[in-house]
């Protein structure tokens, strides 16, 4: 009896889902397998928060999964290996997935392409994580787009996102192997997932709720609350004025045709210009997975050339130390880093001012805070963490004015003025005024132990801008 293979990979959900949506259609039975990859050349491994939250998500997953009538299989190795394996295992005839867009990644699904053809199986894949997937966004002279506004211009004017699917009711029995078993699969609690001594991850636990059903939640709360004032409202950290939809589109929890479309029926009679923004954020996540299908190496290497000569410094190890730990002495620089370690997560007009002091204060290299950032935060995904930190840097593309410099200071007053959002990661300058709490160096008395400033504002500016003209004059 011929059967069906279904790999799924950041594609974590069953509603909107194209490869399980024309596996449900085949009817035979089904295969759904889950593979950690971390050892294909390339595939780069895991961080910490986005460890946690996969536990979690494939938690919920096999549930669902289950509940429609089949099972999620977990298997752990190089992925080209294993879906051969389970292909020959269990006679599939079919094999679907859902693509990606990752340099690695590609390599990986076209030589599993490759191999099916001369098995004489059908592999198939399929449109799921991106709206305007990247060879479909060009240029009038046929090339990629390296500034935003007119990327997204092209998007808009390109035929509307497709409606969403909607979750099979039933999924087709499982697959067995030739002697009639179901195959062997793992345990999720033996690919240790989970931080343990110590275990960090109570923050967020209390602040997420990973799978398909927080991923839907949590949209209808930002429908419900945020979305209609979320021009104004994304920019103040110290009230919910986001989506925190990006560590379930992360996954794929949550598809961005379903969020698209939940906005144009939630607000049918002409959208309000803040829900016009905000799908301009889904079109900045369009951007930087086009930037990575062009750039697989954006991670490692600088989008403009130019700045392989820039002189980055190293940071003493208490500067990094300082700055990793929420104790620069800048509060709004500390009270994200503090938030990104307690939840997984930090505001992104927060990212922004954080990420601004450690490439332009300290004048560290970008990598740097990309990697931390790879490794604490929930959402962090391979094209937007190096995208936007090459943004801030100056390395990126259309990062313009390429020598911006974020005054925590200045950005502190401006969107949390009254410092509320200060107050809530940093409890020791509770007690000071307004106007005191976001330079506490000038209060009178001790700020409950807050460290001094680590670097001055306008002596570390004057040195980047130095360093960003050595690097214009060449």
């Amino acid at each position: 009896m011929s059967s069906t293979l279904v790999w799924l990979r950041d594609d974590l959900r069953l509603d909107d889902n194209p490869a399980l949506v024309e596996a449900a259609t085949a009817g035979d039975p089904l295969t759904v397998v889950y593979v950690l990859d971390e050892e294909s050349p390339g595939v780069r491994p895991l961080g910490g928060a986005v460890k946690w939250w996969l536990h979690h998500s494939l938690e919920a997953l096999a549930a669902d999964v289950e509940a429609a009538g089949s099972r999620l299989l977990l298997r752990r190795g190089p992925a080209d290996r294993v879906v051969r394996a389970l292909a020959e295992e269990t006679g599939a005839s079919r094999v679907f997935w859902n693509r990606r867009y990752g340099g690695p990644e590609r390599a990986v699904d076209a030589g599993l392409k490759e191999w099916a053809a001369g098995q004489d199986i059908a592999a198939s894949s399929f449109q799921a994580s991106l709206m305007f997937e990247p060879w479909t966004v060009r240029t009038g002279a046929g090339g990629p787009y390296k500034v935003f506004t007119p990327f997204w211009k092209a998007c808009l004017e390109a035929p509307e996102p497709r409606q969403p699917l909607g979750a099979p009711e039933r999924l087709p029995a499982p697959a067995r192997n030739s002697s009639g078993e179901l195959p062997a699969g793992e345990a999720l609690e033996d690919w240790a997932l989970l931080p343990h001594r110590p275990d960090w991850s109570g923050g967020l636990a209390a602040e997420w709720t990973p799978g398909e059903a927080g991923a839907r939640r949590r949209l209808e709360d930002f429908l419900d609350g945020p979305a209609s004032e979320y021009g104004t409202g994304r920019d103040v950290p110290g009230v919910e004025g986001t989506s925190r939809l990006s560590p379930h589109l992360r996954f794929g929890e949550i598809s961005p045709f379903r969020v698209w479309h939940a906005l144009r029926e939630r607000f049918p009679h002409g959208a309000p210009a803040d829900v016009g923004v905000f799908r301009s954020e889904l079109g900045w996540r369009e951007f930087c997975w086009q930037l990575l299908y062009e750039n697989p190496q954006l991670a490692t290497r600088n989008y403009r050339p130019e700045f392989d000569d820039f002189a980055w410094q190293t940071p003493s190890d208490a500067e990094l130390e300082a700055w990793q730990q929420g104790r620069t002495g800048y509060p709004l620089v500390d009270a994200g880093m503090r938030q990104l370690w307690q939840t997984g997560w930090m505001h992104n007009r927060v990212r922004m001012a954080a990420a601004s002091f450690l490439v332009k204060n300290l004048l560290a290299d970008w990598r740097v805070g990309e990697a931390w950032f790879w490794d604490t935060l929930v959402d962090a995904d391979a094209a937007s963490n190096p995208a936007n930190w090459q943004w801030v840097a100056g390395s990126g593309a259309d990062a313009s004015p390429y020598f911006r410099i974020f005054n925590p200071v200045t950005q502190s007053k401006k969107f949390d003025a009254a410092g509320r959002y200060l107050r809530v990661f940093l409890p020791e300058l509770a007690e000071l005024e307004d106007k005191a709490v976001h330079e506490p160096w000038k209060a009178d008395g001790a700020a409950g132990g807050y460290p001094e400033p680590i670097v001055g504002l306008p002596e570390s500016r004057a040195r980047a801008l130095e360093t960003y003209q050595r690097l214009k004059d060449g």
